[in-house]
């Protein structure tokens, strides 16, 4: 890929998280990368901004709010645009969310669209849909 196609990075230790992306990714002109846990894809974020992270709260290595602040304290991610997913909906999960700069807060599971509306709409991305 080259340096103008936008990087969507999914850091999820779902599996089928990272299939419904792929998907809805297809026709999409986007460099899509997925992580499992925090750790495998901190080696990628430590060198590299994406254009869109969505990133799972609930992993077995490190949770995914602790996982923003630390990224947060990096210069390289003071403002990346990040994209909270979770199998849960609390209020103060939410209130966290807001607190590190989080854009969307999104509910699993999501529909394929779903996903594809919101990178749609946070990068600038050729659908050939």
């Amino acid at each position: 890929m080259d340096d103008s196609t936008p990087t969507v990075v999914v850091v999820d230790d779902n599996t089928t998280v990272h299939s419904l992306f792929k998907r809805s990714a297809d026709n999409l002109d986007i460099d899509l990368k997925t992580f499992s846990s925090a750790d495998e894809s901190m080696t990628y974020l430590s060198e590299n901004k994406p254009d869109l992270l969505f990133l799972d709260i609930i992993m077995p290595d490190k949770d995914g709010f602790s996982f923003l602040q630390e990224l947060r304290c990096h210069p390289l991610h003071k403002s990346t645009s990040v994209i909270m997913i979770s199998t849960k909906d609390y209020a103060q999960d939410r209130t966290v969310a807001n607190e590190l700069g989080v854009l969307e807060f999104v509910i699993k599971p999501m529909p394929i669209q779903t996903i594809k509306d919101i990178i749609l709409k946070y990068i600038n991305v050729k659908n050939s849909n």
